[in-house]
């Protein structure tokens, strides 16, 4: 039988399937709301965590909530200052914040 490669679509949603099924019962997770943000001098909004609620940072996720209720990873701007951990976005989201224990 002549070797057939499978298509990249359905890989990538194979491999999708398995990370987030990993993610969503192993990684700890801060879920948060559209109020949970505050508008700075910058005119960005930005939701403040501390360190020891979240690590130092390294291989944080944050995820958007869609019109259809699923989670999308986004690359928002992300700082420290001090013992804090700002995530700063144009405007409020629901979402998420994933992160390693």
């Amino acid at each position: 039988m002549p070797y057939q490669a499978w298509p990249i679509n359905l890989f990538r949603e194979i491999i999708l399937k398995i990370y987030n099924n990993y993610k969503n019962k192993h990684m700890p997770q801060r879920i948060f709301t559209k109020e949970d943000f505050v508008k700075n001098s910058n005119n960005e909004y930005e939701i403040e965590y501390h360190i020891g609620e979240v690590g130092i940072g390294a291989n944080l996720i944050v995820e958007k909530k869609n019109e259809n209720g699923e989670y999308e990873v986004i690359q928002p701007e992300m700082t420290r200052v001090d013992d804090s951990m700002f995530i700063r976005w144009s405007k409020p989201f629901e979402g998420r914040l994933i992160y390693e224990d």
